[in-house]
């Protein structure tokens, strides 16, 4: 009934795409629709094409639930509270807040002296995937993904944490189990619906992939999230993908670029010829933009075909703004 509700008064409500509402909320895009997947915090409008259509009243509760969140509450604690019970909690936190920053800085517990920076994120996520806490790591990313921008996030946040687990996994220092739970909850995060809907039709396409034999999809999917966010209309294979499929999702989509990524192994014997293969199949105009932590292994064939290799997700951004002026 709510739905159909919604529906008979659409016309008479001011309707907002996903963009307008991220704007106007300081979240993100992704934010938005995980939001709504997971805890049913908005129910937009869906056009006949699928497109999500935000009125001004989802946009008042998602500001609401972003500062009731980003005073350290759980969105799924305070998700389904309606306008009038989230605005009193607004009032309340932020009332507690004001007089939190009277006092010395010193005074201050942690997470008032370090709320909201990306290096606090990611020290707190460091100690919660430490300790196996899968709760509190949740908490973290959630509150990351919510205070930060997508580049931010992804660049200074994702990155560094998958980097700083798996170094110390690989010197013994920490399990097999503790990089399991990151990247489960990693992929879970970014995995949610976050590549479509936000891009025109008309913007330019990137496939992206791993090659076959790469099974590691972590890198590539936050590939897809940063060129997602950018604009770019994204096509993404998952991983483990033969270079035939690959070139021909390129060609069916008319696709101007494609993005690798190559975790491991570092030492593949059949990977050289399979890249080679990609670029044989490929339009002699499509750009391809190869990154990850074993990408350095295969320098001279990534050479050979004209492949730009990226070391950061900034060099990502820089190499797809180049390409789409």
């Amino acid at each position: 009934m709510a739905s159909q509700q919604r529906t008979e008064n659409v016309s008479q409500e001011p309707q907002h795409p996903i963009q307008v509402a991220a704007r106007r909320t300081g979240l993100t895009a992704d934010a938005i629709r995980a939001w709504e997947k997971r805890y049913g915090a908005v129910e937009p409008f869906r056009t006949p094409g699928g497109r999500r259509l935000y009125s001004d009243e989802d946009i008042e509760r998602l500001l609401l639930l972003r500062r009731v969140t980003a005073a350290g509450r759980r969105i799924g604690e305070v998700a389904g509270h309606d306008l009038e019970q989230l605005r009193a909690i607004v009032s309340a936190d932020e009332e507690a807040m004001a007089r939190v920053s009277d006092m010395p800085l010193s005074s201050r517990g942690p997470i008032a002296r370090g709320r909201g920076t990306a290096a606090s994120h990611l020290t707190a996520c460091i100690e919660a995937a430490k300790q196996l806490d899968a709760s509190r790591l949740e908490r973290e990313l959630a509150s990351a993904q919510v205070q930060l921008t997508t580049p931010v996030l992804l660049e200074q946040v994702l990155s560094p944490l998958l980097e700083e687990i798996g170094d110390r996994w690989r010197r013994g220092f920490l399990k097999i189990a503790h990089e399991h739970l990151l990247s489960a909850l990693v992929r879970s995060m970014l995995t949610p619906d976050p590549l479509t809907g936000t891009a025109s039709p008309d913007a330019p396409g990137i496939v992206i992939t791993t090659p076959a034999g790469q099974v590691h999809e972590l890198g590539a999917l936050m590939v897809a999230v940063a060129a997602s966010a950018d604009g770019w209309r994204v096509i993404y294979l998952g991983p483990n993908m033969p270079a035939d499929e690959i070139a021909h999702s390129v060609r069916e989509s008319g696709a101007r670029a494609i993005g690798l990524s190559l975790i491991y192994p570092s030492d593949d014997p059949r990977l050289p010829e399979e890249l080679r293969r990609i670029r044989r199949h490929l339009p002699e105009d499509v750009a391809m933009l190869v990154g990850g932590r074993a990408s350095h292994a295969y320098n001279s064939v990534l050479d050979e075909i004209r492949a730009y290799r990226l070391d950061s997700l900034q060099e990502l951004r820089d190499s797809l703004s180049r390409l789409r002026d």
